[in-house]
């Protein structure tokens, strides 16, 4: 077939019936890999926007063949009632809904059709739902007891209307935000919730009076998405929970009855309802041991299962954990109760250990939420108002007591199972060789933090049962015969996360014990991966414990000698262990290393420093550099300055007498600085720089005295070659290997000179001893390169110094903002994608001297400014999320700063209406959607300064409507903006518009200027098929960080909840 003008002037003949069968072999055409698959394409998506097209669609569902067909016709209904309902005549919607009911019952009458056509039907109800969101209640207010009545007419229609009744559901409670206001979400809750007695009483009935195994699980996936919300006396107070438990021994429907069953038992009421769940969870405790007996080994069970039971598995975790969330203290009382309870937590135990990283992330997380709850009532009951503290030992605490058994497994799951620490990089790969890791798996990282935090609770509810289970298992892994890779990794793993919950005392008595087996261990056992694998658990535990190590100072040494050694390891990772286990107990025992111990004939930093060559020896350079980090941090512990400056350089000599024979031969012959090794050279040692600058802070400037001078000559030497090779070379230049070494130089020189900036105390030592010598060097030398040539950490560098050095800056702006400005912005405008890296320091730069620097920009002529103007739009309409947020964040200075100055009403004058229509522009598009909250900020700043306090002059044209054409600034933006959207939206009546503006100008708190402004965004076109979750992202990030604070308060109250290493940040705490 050819899909030609007459065929096109056929099928969009809309005075005629439509033509299906040339309909269906257009569709056939576009699904088709024939060169007509574009032509038919292209009329498809004609016919479908034309706005009578939607009027075919039921011709089209009555007599076309293929589904292909069907569906297309489908999506042209879909899209009307998205999009175009409201604007229907009442007759036109009441038919469409007729034709659209009548349809699916046609289906659903058939039950072979209804089977057959499962997935056709589903749409069809999907769309009628979306029909509902519209016209339910108001329009279409029989539509439950219409629906109910029905289904009690045939099984395959009331099964069909469960599904409908669900998907209404979960568009009204789950889906809501995405495309529905606030008002009527608000309002189709209350009319279900009004409406629940009918669903109730529909559901009910069939499960009474029906055994079809279809219809029962349809009833069951509904009732489980509105049990989340129901009224909850309709759980209790009709017979529905005791249908559940009579349908959950039966294999067919045990799995969503179960759901359901969660669901419910998840459920906190108030106290009256206590016996109801006590007798709920016996009848079901009861009914699972003839289900799942206690004598099974439930994860060798799930490993053999089929998916349905293994499904099971998973969702009887998820009941365990909900009931007994809200109902563990009910079941306290009596002997029976806690029988029935300590029964239902042995389970949850056993499910624990099933090899599925969900259905053990489940348990965990309710331990998580156990354990705490069993420790907090240990304290109250301990430190209660009759505790005396000379009284003799008294029992246990009761609930401590009753789950003593249940607290002992659980320390032995945390043992067995633990996570694998951040710090750990040593791994076995799927060949079970022993290798460094490569990636950083964050749920691993997640799941030890929660199982730590879980693991030290047990330690405070019983330290002597934590002790011994760990050496009784250390003990076992001590035997040749008994150990293995994954157990003594655990085993170490638990060992590190405790420490800070023991007693003092206890925890040196027990680390004693555990390094000597470790160091033991270390020395009898043979094979390069075994030895691997021991040295990473010894590293990772003394890097937990530097409160131990810092108290005993022989440990301590052995450690860091220990740690000497295994840096000369070739093993994969183990270098690597060594380098940051030692960067680690030096920020935490620094001190240690400076002062004179007793028996030692001089302070452990200058023994080390005597050794310097040899230790370092057999390390790779980026090894070498978190080596300097660490003494680093030795040396910046000595408070004498003479003794500071003699470790500094006995340091450096190393470095610097490479440092100097380089330039020495440079200066005979400046080819050597051309040749790969050198290049090499020179990185690390200024890298090696970079390390120390990091740790050791303002004291590093007598070693940066020494290289800057000669730094800022090799800087301009390369840039001149980066240059040269780059304006001589074939096109792509600029990518060769050799380039490559050069920039490296470069960018690890302007790194140094940031870092050192960032730590200096001197600042205006800083703004005129350095400063100025940097400007040419390397602002001119950015100024005067070729594009490619010029790197983006010049603008980082800079910015970073105004941020530091603020208003010292003034003097000098100009000349950077002279150098950088325009040369970047032809670089980073051409498109969106060349220089990225360019675009984000370009404009933090910009933002740096927004913030610090303001009064240069009234320095700044109108063309300049425009040009910045234009700059921050073309950023906030940069696709990528990080260029267009800095943009954002950039205008919002922008114009506080602007408000408050004295050119206030120039400003706006030149740019209100821009703004104003550009950030309106970005915030409709739904590409930029992300920045939702920071356009709502601009656009509430924007109408709150359109008063005569800040604009004190017309912002419309006085020229061309004269100086009294508007009564205030207030009511020409009004104006303006209802046009603006009128225009922008014609699919939106003009009350709904003045009613949006209206609301702009009078909201004047920003929360309910914000969900304002998102209503509006709803019902635009744009947003109406979107997931619109960026909209809400405020409302999160707020959530999140009062979780955080909340996190932060609960951890510091226990000991050890926080680790060593990060609790302890005063380095100094050893002196």
């Amino acid at each position: 077939m050819v899909v030609d003008a007459a065929v096109a002037a056929n099928l969009m003949d809309f005075s005629q019936p439509v033509d299906v069968p040339l309909m269906e072999s257009i569709v056939e055409l576009a699904g088709s890999s024939t060169e007509m698959r574009g032509a038919a394409e292209q009329l498809l998506l004609q016919y479908q926007e034309h706005p009578q097209a939607w009027q075919q669609v039921d011709g089209i569902l009555s007599q076309a063949q293929s589904q292909s067909t069907k569906y297309y016709a489908l999506q042209i209904l879909e899209n009307v009632i998205r999009f175009k309902w409201g604007a229907l005549p009442v007759e036109q919607r009441e038919g469409v809904r007729n034709f659209l009911s009548n349809f699916i019952i046609r289906f659903t009458l058939d039950e072979a059709l209804f089977r057959k056509e499962s997935t056709f039907v589903n749409k069809l109800n999907i769309i009628l739902v979306q029909i509902l969101k519209h016209d339910w209640p108001h329009k279409w207010p029989s539509f439950v007891p219409d629906i109910v009545a029905a289904s009690k007419t045939s099984e395959t229609l009331c099964e069909n209307t469960m599904k409908i009744l669900r998907l209404l559901s979960e568009e009204v409670f789950d889906f809501s935000r995405v495309d529905l206001t606030q008002a009527k979400t608000k309002e189709l809750k209350s009319s279900l919730n009004n409406e629940f007695r009918l669903i109730h009483e529909l559901c009910v009935f069939v499960l009474m009076n029906t055994r079809k195994v279809e219809l029962v699980r349809a009833t069951l996936d509904t009732l489980n998405a509105y049990l989340t919300w129901v009224p909850l006396g309709y759980i209790f107070e009709s017979n529905l929970v005791e249908l559940l438990l009579q349908l959950f021994p039966q294999p067919a429907f045990r799995n969503t009855a179960l759901q359901c069953l969660s669901e419910v038992g998840s459920l906190v009421m108030g106290p009256e309802f206590n016996t109801h769940f006590e007798t709920f969870y016996k009848v079901f405790i009861t009914q699972l041991q003839a289900v799942v007996p206690p004598t099974v080994n439930i994860p060798d069970a799930y490993d053999t299962g089929t998916d349905e039971q293994q499904k099971f598995v998973q969702n009887l975790a998820l009941f365990f954990t909900g009931f007994f969330k809200g109902h563990l203290q009910l079941f306290e009382a009596t002997p029976e109760s806690q029988s029935a309870l300590l029964m239902g937590l042995d389970y949850l135990v056993s499910i624990s250990y099933v090899a599925n990283i969900e259905v053990f992330k489940t348990c965990l997380d309710y331990w998580n939420y156990f354990v705490p709850e069993i420790y907090a009532s240990s304290c109250a009951a301990v430190d209660g108002p009759n505790a005396f503290s000379f009284s003799p030992a008294q029992t246990p605490p009761k609930r401590k007591a009753l789950y003593s058994g249940v607290l002992s497994k659980l320390r032995q799951l945390m043992i067995c199972r633990m996570a694998k620490p951040e710090e750990v990089i040593i791994v076995e790969d799927d060949n079970g060789n022993i290798v460094r890791e490569t990636m950083k798996d964050n749920d691993v990282l997640q799941q030890y933090k929660t199982m730590r935090e879980t693991l030290v609770y047990l330690c405070h509810l019983d330290y002597e049962d934590t002790e011994k289970q760990m050496l009784d298992k250390l003990r076992t892994q001590m035997s040749a015969t008994n150990w293995t890779w994954g157990a003594l990794n655990t085993l170490c793993w638990a060992i590190g996360s405790i420490s800070g919950s023991m007693q003092e005392e206890q925890e040196n008595r027990f680390l004693v014990t555990v390094i000597r087996d470790l160091l033991n261990l270390c020395e009898v056992t043979r094979g390069k991966d075994n030895k691997a694998v021991i040295a990473s658990n010894i590293m990772y535990v003394v890097g937990q414990y530097p409160k131990f190590l810092r108290a005993h100072w022989k440990f301590l040494k052995t450690v860091v000698n220990k740690l000497f050694e295994f840096m000369h390891e070739m093993h994969p990772g183990v270098q690597d262990m060594a380098c940051d286990t030692f960067l680690k107990i030096c920020n935490k025992c620094r001190r240690k290393f400076v002062v004179q111990q007793v028996a030692e004939r001089e302070p452990f930093v200058s023994e080390l420093l005597n050794n310097l060559s040899d230790t370092i020896h057999d390390l790779q350079p980026h090894q070498i550099h978190t080596f300097y980090e660490a003494v680093g941090l030795m040396i910046g512990a000595e408070s004498e300055l003479s003794k500071r400056d003699d470790y500094l350089v006995r340091l450096m000599t190393p470095p610097n007498a490479t440092w100097a024979q380089i330039l020495l031969q440079a200066r005979a012959n400046p080819d050597v600085l051309r040749q790969s090794e050198v290049i090499k050279s020179i990185q690390n040692v200024l890298q090696t720089n970079v390390s120390l600058c990091t740790s050791l802070g303002h004291p590093f400037i007598a070693q940066f005295n020494i290289i800057f001078a000669d730094m800022l000559q090799v800087y301009k030497l390369y840039s001149e070659l980066i240059n040269r090779t780059i304006a001589e070379g074939p096109q792509h230049a600029a990518r060769t290997t050799f380039v490559k070494y050069m920039r490296s130089v470069k960018k690890v020189t302007l790194k140094l000179i940031e870092m050192f900036v960032d730590k200096c105390d001197d600042l205006q030592l800083f703004a005129t001893q350095f400063v100025p010598a940097m400007m040419d060097p390397i602002l001119g030398d950015y100024a005067r390169a070729m594009p490619d040539a010029r790197d983006a950490e010049v603008l980082c560098l800079f910015a970073a110094i105004i941020n530091r050095l603020k208003s010292l800056m003034d003097s000098d702006v100009p000349a950077v903002f002279e150098a950088t400005f325009e040369v970047t912005l032809q670089m980073i405008t051409r498109n969106f994608e060349d220089y990225p890296e360019h675009r984000l320091q370009f404009f933090a730069l910009l933002h740096a001297i927004v913030n610090h620097c303001f009064r240069c920009m009234f320095l700044m002529s109108p063309p300049q400014l425009k040009l910045m103007i234009d700059s921050i739009v073309w950023a906030f309409r940069h696709t990528e999320r990080n260029v267009a947020e800095t943009g954002l964040n950039l205008l919002t200075d922008l114009l506080a700063q602007f408000a408050q100055s004295d050119y206030a009403t120039q400003f706006h004058q030149t740019y209100y209406l821009q703004l104003l229509q550009e950030i309106f522009a970005v915030m409709t598009d739904s590409v930029h959607k992300p920045g939702f909250k920071a356009h709502a900020r601009i656009l509430h700043h924007l109408f709150g300064v359109v008063s005569p306090a800040v604009i004190k002059a017309p912002l419309w044209d006085v020229a061309a409507k004269g100086p009294s054409a508007y009564a205030s600034n207030e009511a020409f933006v009004r104006e303006y903006v209802t046009n603006l959207l009128t225009t922008s939206f014609p699919n939106l009546s003009v009350n709904q518009v003045s009613a949006c503006v209206a609301g702009m100008f009078e909201l004047k708190d920003f929360g309910a200027f914000k969900h304002h402004l998102r209503d509006f965004l709803v019902q635009t076109k744009q947003f109406a098929s979107q997931d619109n979750a960026e909209l809400f992202a405020e409302e999160v990030e707020r959530e999140v960080a009062a979780q955080r604070a909340s996190e932060q308060t609960r951890l510091q109250g226990v000991p050890g909840l926080i680790p060593q290493p990060a609790a302890d940040n005063d380095g100094m705490a050893d002196a």
